[in-house]
């Protein structure tokens, strides 16, 4: 069995229903509960948690030197320089948004990412 959303390959009984689509479960989370950049309750969260320690973890240190050493790039861009797929990186700069560390700015009529 195939998931409808993303293609991938799903184990006969481990598949998700919504609204009449056959997913896996990644995909099925990331539907009822997708990723938000904008959010001021976990700004709020991240920020009193990480203040000046904060940890990163390896992703989120590759993406915070690339926007150093670039000055900032699209997401598109982001996502092939990161070699990753595109809701893995959305995670993954969302927390960092929330933690007011990177964000989406216009330059030239485009989002570029860049640090905050």
């Amino acid at each position: 069995m195939v998931c409808e959303k993303c293609g991938k390959d799903i184990n006969l009984g481990n598949e998700m229903n919504y609204k009449g689509k056959k997913m896996c479960e990644d995909c099925y989370i990331d539907t009822l509960s997708p990723t938000r950049t904008c959010d001021p309750w976990a700004v709020y969260t991240a920020k009193s948690f990480s203040g000046k320690d904060a940890v990163f973890n390896p992703v989120q240190r590759k993406i915070l030197k690339i926007l150093e050493e670039t000055g900032g790039v699209e997401f598109e861009v982001l996502v092939k320089m990161l070699q990753m797929e595109p809701g893995e990186v959305k995670k993954e700069f969302a927390t960092l948004r929330h933690m007011e560390k990177a964000r989406g700015e216009m330059r030239n009529g485009k989002t570029v990412l860049c640090l905050w």
